[in-house]
């Protein structure tokens, strides 16, 4: 296992130079970033997409949250977020078709909408002479279920380290930000997103990088 340390002022220069690599083998390559919720995922994952210029792609796990209807009616909308919450088999599917590219046609992904708390679908295009593409969730690297075979249907996954309580405060003030009452937020990260960040840690040991975050 490497390690990247991005509290350095080299560090996401590193990152990106071992994401520019991969976009250099001269065929499709995908880059997994994984993490407990608030470690800083998509935030790490739009810089490095934004520094490689155009060389890649990015396409996150969230756009395979279920719809707040479906969830209702199953009756897992207090617990959205966790792995029975997303269409784990759909997104297996798209990242198996984003690893052999069709040559004339862009493949379209989901997106997820923060503000609706809702997916939307192929919001997202994927052409088909882009060297790279990055993905980044949860439950990369959740080795059971309908989970099981994303690992393997990824070249390189970088695990995300960050100082848990600056992760907590984080997730409340997004929970916040997007309209839950402070104390509902809390309560929220507490039992539902801190229960998924343990499922989360059990695949670190299977990463090929360990990336530790400023806080």
């Amino acid at each position: 296992m490497d390690f990247l340390d991005l509290t350095t002022p080299g560090g996401l220069a590193d990152a990106t130079d071992r994401a520019r690599r991969l976009a250099e083998t001269g065929e499709r390559r995908v880059l997994g970033i994984a993490g407990p919720p608030g470690a800083g995922k998509s935030t790490l994952a739009e810089r490095v997409t934004e520094a490689l210029e155009g060389r890649a792609v990015l396409v996150p796990m969230d756009g395979f949250h279920l719809a707040g209807a479906e969830l209702e009616g199953l009756g897992r909308a207090d617990r959205k977020g966790a792995p029975d919450t997303f269409d784990a088999p759909g997104y297996a599917a798209l990242l198996r078709r984003l690893r052999d590219p069709d040559p004339d046609h862009p493949v379209y992904a989901p997106a997820f909408d923060r503000a609706l708390e809702e997916p939307v679908a192929g919001a997202l295009a994927v052409i088909p002479d882009v060297p790279l593409v990055i993905t980044e969730g949860n439950y990369l690297l959740l080795d059971e279920g309908p989970w099981a075979p994303v690992r393997g249907l990824l070249d390189e996954v970088w695990f995300l380290e960050l100082d848990p309580e600056v992760r907590v405060r984080r997730l409340v003030e997004r929970h916040v930000r997007y309209g839950k009452p402070p104390a509902v937020a809390r309560a929220w990260v507490e039992r539902s997103d801190e229960a998924n960040a343990r499922l989360v840690e059990r695949g670190r040991d299977l990463a090929d990088v360990v990336v530790r975050l400023p806080s």
